[in-house]
């Protein structure tokens, strides 16, 4: 497994409210773990929350007696949420912070991926696409038909997400399973990368760079940038 982690505070923004983490090593009962969030709120809210559900989401991997990635995925999301939530709750500073997550462990030809948000994963192997889907208004707008999916980058709601840790004391998580052959990839990243490439130009970075996971999460990044950076940009790439 080759794997590669990046994130970057892109041009526009003061600070960097995403945090990221990747491990191709044991990590509990998982034999690898990777997870991008993508915090919001005011000053420093943002970043804390986004730190903060990675700690616990971490934290609670390691020390879980469940067995079961999903299972072990659905708890660490509580634990999560109910920290960002009780620490927004207690502070002042840090009422109404929220976070995106979606993380992913393979085991064996399976990935296991969770997500809470519109930070996504994408799963690049015969073609590219999307395993996650959005928490967000946009995605509601294409589920409804009232817009098109090519649409949402550009639609002046893009940003407004409809389910995040810490902004309530519950939170749903949705899993997913899918099969993972020799050579695909698995993309993790936040909306600064989504927002600002297309999906093919995404896809067709990753395929030029396929032999080097370092290479292509920088170029996808740059390339990030270079259409404006509007917003901070996270990528994982793990290559099976």
């Amino acid at each position: 497994m080759q794997c590669f982690s990046m994130t970057d505070v892109g041009l526009v923004r003061n600070s960097n409210q995403d945090f990221v983490f990747c491990s191709g090593e044991q990590i509990g009962e998982f034999p690898n773990l990777f997870i991008v969030a993508d915090g919001m709120g005011g000053h420093r809210a943002g970043d804390t929350a986004s730190r903060l559900c990675v700690e616990s989401f971490v934290s609670q991997i390691k020390q879980s007696a469940k067995t079961t990635p999903i299972g072990l995925f659905n708890e660490a999301v509580e634990v999560a949420n109910a920290s960002i939530f009780e620490k927004s709750s207690t502070d002042e500073h840090l009422q109404g912070m929220g976070t995106t997550v979606v993380a992913a462990v393979v085991i064996g030809d399976t990935a296991y991926i969770v997500n809470v948000g519109d930070s996504r994963l994408y799963l690049y192997g015969e073609g590219f696409r999307q395993i996650t889907v959005d928490h967000s208004l946009v995605e509601e707008m294409v589920q409804s038909g009232k817009i098109q999916k090519e649409d949402m980058r550009t639609h002046p709601n893009k940003n407004i997400i409809t389910r995040a840790l810490g902004t309530t004391s519950k939170v749903k998580a949705d899993c997913f399973e899918v099969e993972v052959n020799q050579g695909n990839v698995l993309l993790l990243c936040s909306d600064g990368l989504t927002n600002m490439l297309e999906d093919t130009e995404i896809e067709r970075i990753i395929s030029e760079n396929i032999d080097n996971m370092e290479e292509a999460g920088k170029k996808l990044v740059n390339a990030a940038n270079s259409s404006g950076g509007k917003d901070n940009i996270s990528v994982i790439l793990v290559k099976i």
